[in-house]
């Protein structure tokens, strides 16, 4: 039961609290900050040079003096954040002469956020902000669970996606200016043809038909290659194309931007995303297992066979051919093409979220969605612009998130606090929970209980 009890003052100091370890609070500042440059700087060394090899080019000495320093800058922006929060969390204990629950973790850590986000690039701020008010969002709605304000709903993510993506879908189908990378996400998985624009600025395709089949033989040679295999493959091979010949030929009504039969857009877009995302999740599985399936090759085709890659394929796949299907089944029972045919189509690709439930992609959708709707009414003139509203809604996001890592981290994503707890090599779990149990929160027993379900551990024991 959550006790009633939020405005009770901590008499704790910052030695007990903070930092148990150490007797000088200067000293604590400077060696999380310290620990924490270290292995962001291993982290994000991996994904600027990740993300430069992926541009499938030779990087020249500007583009490598480019990477590094954007390194060092990303880097600075996490180490400022844990040295700062270790300051803010002492000077506002010297400062009020004891701890309060806002003073606990939440100001400290909003104070900290908006220092050390100024430290970031500002091209990257906006990404921070989508990426930490997702995880924000799910907190709170964990804090109100366990509560028990509210109840989870089956399929909750699966709603969320759906209403989600059927928005971002109209915005795509719409006169959009933005050039906001979720466009190109969408491109590439419902396909070009769909987009705002693309009618007015291509040739109009009359509907197809069958080829004249030609009943002529043609003598060739005998192929060199004999065989029974060789045989019933050319013959597959030819049967093959047939086919796809067939299927391409069928109509497709009018007012539809893609080539070729309705039946063939469809299948084609399944068939694409389904071999994508088996793929990825496929080889995905290989590099985080490389040195397991070196000593043991046995585990290959299980690798192969995995669930989790059917179920990812059958997403991406079911995702773009339930979209297009009911575009074109709209176009066609409607007779004309629209806008707002992204909105029912949406809603049914959706479902094929339910092969690969997940929160963070949903919640991602969402607030992707939030943010489009929020640019879009202030490029029309329908509300005005905040300024610092990415600075401030980042500042209240990582508040809220540092708050239920140290108060009751049992409600936290369990992904953010192995972030956390690597990043700050261990410091986060190290901070004394048990002055905290008076705002019956058993904010110690839930660390107790996070450290073991997330196999991470502290490196001090308290005596308190």
């Amino acid at each position: 039961m959550v006790a009633f009890s939020k405005f009770q003052t901590v008499p704790h100091t910052c030695l007990e609290y903070v930092h148990p370890w150490t007797k000088s609070c200067s000293d604590a500042a400077t060696s999380s900050g310290c620990t924490t440059f270290q292995e962001s700087f291993r982290i994000y060394v991996t994904v600027y040079m990740l993300a430069l090899l992926m541009r499938g080019k030779i990087p020249s000495q500007k583009d490598l003096r480019g990477t590094l320093l954007r390194i060092i800058q990303s880097t600075s922006f996490l180490a400022c954040h844990a040295f700062s929060y270790s300051l803010f969390l002492c000077l506002l204990r010297r400062i009020l002469g004891n701890f309060n629950f806002l003073t606990a973790s939440f100001i400290p850590a909003f104070l900290a956020s908006y220092t050390s986000i100024l430290v970031e690039r500002p091209s990257r701020r906006g990404l921070l902000c989508l990426y930490v008010t997702n995880v924000a969002s799910e907190t709170l709605f964990r804090m109100a669970v366990w509560r028990g304000w509210v109840k989870p709903i089956p399929y909750g993510e699966v709603l969320i996606f759906m209403t989600s993506v059927s928005g971002l879908l109209y915005f795509y189908r719409s006169n959009h200016i933005s050039h906001d990378s979720i466009y190109g996400l969408l491109r590439f998985i419902v396909g070009p043809f769909e987009e705002s624009g693309y009618m007015e600025n291509r040739e109009d395709l009359p509907p197809q038909r069958a080829p004249a089949v030609s009943t002529s033989r043609k003598t060739t040679k005998p192929v060199p290659r004999s065989g029974v295999v060789y045989s019933i493959v050319s013959a597959f091979c030819r049967f093959y194309r047939a086919v796809v010949k067939w299927v391409k030929c069928h109509n497709r009504h009018a007012t539809c931007p893609h080539p070729f039969s309705c039946f063939y857009y469809t299948i084609q877009g399944t068939a694409k995303l389904f071999s994508i995302g088996y793929g990825l999740q496929v080889c995905l599985r290989l590099l985080l297992q490389i040195r397991k399936l070196v000593r043991h090759p046995k585990m290959l085709p299980g690798v192969l066979v995995q669930r989790d890659a059917f179920r990812f394929g059958a997403f991406l796949g079911g995702f773009s051919g339930l979209f297009r299907m009911t575009s074109c089944v709209l176009r066609w029972l409607l007779d004309k093409d629209s806008k707002f045919h992204a909105i029912p189509s949406g809603l049914v690709a959706g479902l094929a979220f339910a092969f690969f439930p997940d929160n963070t992609i949903a919640l991602y959708i969402m607030w992707k969605l939030v943010q489009i709707m929020y640019r879009n009414g202030v490029d029309k003139g329908w509300w005005p612009e905040l300024p610092g509203a990415t600075v401030l809604l980042y500042c209240l996001s990582t508040a809220i998130l540092f708050h239920a890592a140290v108060v009751e981290p049992n409600n936290l994503r369990p992904s953010y606090w192995k972030f956390l707890h690597r990043v700050s090599g261990g410091w986060i779990a190290d901070i004394n929970r048990k002055p905290l149990d008076v705002y019956g929160l058993e904010s110690s027993k839930a660390l107790a209980k996070v450290l073991i379900d997330t196999k991470t551990g502290s490196t001090y024991s308290s005596p308190i």
